[in-house]
């Protein structure tokens, strides 16, 4: 088995599994139950989420072709351009 990615974020992980799953890849979460004692305040202690050495490749795929890229926060959106913080038009 081969590591595909690391979080504390149950949100995440869940959603990784289910999306891996539905492809027919088998998932494994090693660590969930030591870093839940800690409610995940041990940002060194992730849970590792891994897959077969066969399914790398079409697992990491699918993770990054599902999650979101980052949005850099020095960039206005292009549906932002020109609303100030409460969502209004500044001037004109």
């Amino acid at each position: 088995m081969e590591e595909l990615t690391r979080s504390n974020d149950p949100i995440r992980l869940s959603f990784l599994t289910h999306l891996l799953s539905e492809a027919g890849i088998e998932v494994v979460i090693l660590d969930q139950h030591t870093s839940q004692m800690f409610f995940g305040s041990l940002t060194g202690l992730e849970q590792r989420l891994m897959v077969a050495s066969a399914d790398i490749a079409q697992a990491r795929r699918l993770m990054r072709e599902a999650e979101p890229m980052p949005v850099s926060t020095d960039q206005e959106l292009p549906d932002q351009a020109g609303l100030s913080l409460n969502g209004q038009t500044d001037g004109g």
